[in-house]
């Protein structure tokens, strides 16, 4: 399953909002919408029911459900998308890291917009977007259109994903969303399974001659469909009290993960300038005058982008650091795997789909048994035996690697799969019920919303990381007979580096709960 996690992914998953009718999905996921606070801390109220419901039901999931694939199905094209358009180094990151991060960096800000000009608006307006930024990456002529679609696409969901949960609230009454929820977990588990192996049917079969792009250009019809029947099914509501808006809060964020990532991405090709050094030292700076503006912000009007209170609940600080971690590692690993497969390995798009449904497997199977089982009876040392299991599984791949060279088959690589996915399904699914359980109430939908940020952080971040961890082990000049070694051992690389980085979120985790509670319930205030 070649993807931009989580991953965690997200690699990660839908997370619907704190009130007595929240029921833990036991499917995985790819990862999580923002949860307006609105929508999570307001007491429970009487909701009349909507005879359309269903309609709207089916409609912001399969707008979900679109945003999800598109998110596991980039991946899978990129080597074809390097062969067509001579994309570089940087930009190959930025096809994924750009969409992960302009998505990060609406999240919140597209669940406020909601609650103060309407739900169903923002949606109309996000779904809109998105089938836009789809048909502009499906026709861009060169990398760097292809880079400013995601980017838009990305934004485009971070107006369109937060409004989904948001309207179901305001929609279905308590007793009906414990199915809702269920019915969002399996759209979620379909959308991680079949987005790799979706996209790569459609680069395979080369549709009309046009190669890896109608795995953009199949949202048009999609978003076309949900836009119209969105605006007659759809009802619309708004927050009784939004939270104002924080646009210097956004920037502040935004303009720190871009000193941050923009010079990781490119150093490797420009040999790593001294401007780029200063502007990652240079984005600390910015992050600290985003804590600064956020202190003043919850003084002057209580309406920060960040709930600074929150990080002195340890658990959920605990919890931001390992999704944030989640995410580094996710993010480095997909994108490498999917370079080692087809370029380093020569293997068609189809078979490195087909090679990643254990993984997928793997995952959906132990996130359910991780929910309803395991976690109960013992809290946080199944998230810690999840580490510990995807360790081992990358360990196993590393010697199989090793073992058989470029003669590695799929079937051989199904054990360390279904291994590490055994292991992210233990992690992912109870994950960030673990982190909010000590969360006071009142704060549990800025808390949500913040996770998901920082999870889609993690990802560019890791993404940007690939020109370091992999890129980084091979060399400028290589002859074509020496490229798919070279791949093959900087994939090597890259798997201890990621196994390093789940070391630090098995030691994290000590800091999280022994055992989930409900949340908000006997929390520090």
């Amino acid at each position: 399953m070649p993807s931009s996690a989580p991953p965690p992914p997200a690699a990660s998953q839908f997370v619907p909002p704190a009130s007595p009718a929240t029921v833990k999905s036991p499917v995985p996921p790819v990862r999580t919408p923002g949860t307006p606070a609105a929508a999570a801390a307001a007491p429970p109220v009487s909701v009349p029911v909507d005879r359309r419901r269903w309609f709207a039901l089916a409609i912001v999931m399969t707008a979900a459900f679109m945003d999800l694939v598109d998110v596991t199905i980039v991946n899978i094209a990129i080597p074809s998308i390097t062969r067509e358009t001579g994309a570089s180094v940087s930009a190959i990151q930025w096809i994924t890291a750009g969409y992960a991060l302009a998505f990060a960096a609406g999240l919140i800000t597209g669940g406020r917009l909601g609650d103060i000009y309407g739900r169903k608006r923002l949606f109309l307006i996000g779904i809109g977007g998105f089938t836009l930024a789809s048909a502009l990456c499906g026709v861009a002529p060169d990398p760097e259109t292809l880079v400013a679609a995601r980017i838009l696409q990305g934004a485009a969901a971070a107006l369109m994903v937060p409004q989904v949960l948001s309207i179901v609230h305001a929609t279905f009454p308590a007793h009906e969303r414990g199915k809702v929820f269920g019915l969002f977990g399996a759209v979620v588990g379909l959308g991680a399974v079949s987005g790799p192996l979706l996209g790569a049917l459609l680069t395979e079969w080369d549709l009309f001659g046009l190669g890896w792009r109608p795995i953009f250009l199949i949202n048009l019809p999609v978003g076309i469909a949900g836009l119209i029947l969105g605006a007659k099914f759809i009802s619309e509501s708004k927050a009784p009290k939004a939270v104002r808006l924080d646009l210097p809060g956004v920037a502040l964020i935004t303009l720190a993960m871009l000193m941050l990532i923009y010079p990781l991405t490119r150093g490797h090709e420009l040999g790593w300038p001294l401007w780029g050094h200063l502007s990652m030292v240079g984005s600390l700076v910015v992050f600290a005058a985003l804590v600064i503006h956020q202190r003043r912000k919850a003084l002057t009007d209580g309406s920060p982008l960040i709930e600074l209170s929150l990080f002195r609940v340890k658990s959920f600080a605990a919890g931001i650091a390992v999704q944030l971690t989640f995410g580094v590692g996710l993010g480095i690993f997909f994108l490498v795997w999917t370079l080692y497969m087809q370029t380093g390995l020569g293997w068609s798009v189809l078979r490195a789909g087909v090679t990643g449904i254990p993984f997928s497997v793997a995952v959906s199977v132990a996130a359910g048994i991780s929910v309803q089982k395991l976690v109960p009876r013992f809290g946080r040392k199944v998230l810690q035996a999840g580490a510990l299991l995807m360790i081992t599984g990358l360990l196993i791949y590393l010697w199989e690697s090793e073992q058989y060279g470029m003669g590695i088959s799929s079937w051989q690589m199904a054990v360390p799969l279904v291994v590490m996915g055994a292991g992210m399904g233990l992690i992912v699914a109870p994950l960030t019920d673990m982190v909010l359980s000590e969360v006071p109430k009142e704060h549990a939908g800025s808390a949500s919303g913040l996770i998901n940020t920082v999870q889609q952080m993690g990802t560019a971040l890791g993404l940007g990381l690939v020109s370091v961890v992999f890129f980084g082990a091979i060399s400028d000049r290589l002859v074509p007979e020496a490229v798919g070694p070279a791949f093959v051992d900087a994939f090597q690389q890259s798997l201890w580096w990621v196994a390093g980085v789940l070391s630090v979120i098995f030691l994290v985790m000590f800091a999280l709960p022994a055992r989930p509670r409900a949340h908000g319930e006997s929390g520090p205030n």
